[in-house]
């Protein structure tokens, strides 16, 4: 099994300002990945906007395409976690842990993101924590918030800290950034022959 064949897994941290393009950055990595051939799978959070104003947050399964509504900045039934001044749906943090769980093995696992949720509240994409400790994936790309950046290096072990922003385009960051990743999972698959 997969499983018993993979040993350390490299483990990246994304990370960069609000606004700097972190999810886009992501999908981006992730369509590039699939045309190398890579098995890529996990969770991207498209926020949505009205204006400039965030008003809410989707949740994308990377292997399928199917999106729910993860939070909003508005009370109502469905939104039935409030934390700070965002209100989550407990059914989309559910479908999102079923996800997860189902996305082992990949080559490529992208978690956009762990926040507060599950790294202060000990909520959310839990299934994420523990998955992230195992091995069954070659590489595993994390986004989290530059304020949680201490808070996320205490409990993993993460081998790169990318940073994008604005002084290059998201094509540019993936083109930066693509010839690490990809060496990260030669190395891997050259350990599993030796």
């Amino acid at each position: 099994m997969l499983s018993n064949l993979m040993n350390s897994p490299r483990l990246l941290m994304l990370t960069g300002q609000l606004g700097a393009g972190k999810t886009t950055f992501c999908r981006s990595l992730a369509s590039h990945a699939r045309l190398q051939g890579w098995d890529v799978a996990g969770l991207l959070s498209p926020a949505i906007f009205d204006g400039r104003i965030k008003t809410g947050i989707l949740v994308e399964d990377i292997r399928t395409g199917e999106m729910h509504s993860l939070a909003s900045s508005s009370p109502c039934p469905s939104f039935d976690l409030p934390i700070g001044d965002w209100h989550f749906a407990r059914s989309s943090m559910a479908w999102c842990n079923r996800i997860l769980e189902n996305s082992m093995p990949c080559d490529l696992l992208i978690i956009d993101e762990l926040g507060p949720l599950e790294l202060a509240y000990h909520t959310g994409w839990l299934a994420a924590l523990k998955i992230l400790r195992g091995n069954e994936y070659k590489v595993a790309l994390v986004v989290i918030r530059p304020m949680l950046q201490d808070l996320a290096n205490r409990l993993f072990s993460f081998s790169e800290t990318l940073n994008i922003n604005h002084t290059k385009t998201i094509k540019q960051w993936v083109h930066l950034y693509w010839p690490m990743i990809g060496a990260a999972a030669s190395e891997e698959s050259q350990s599993l022959h030796i």
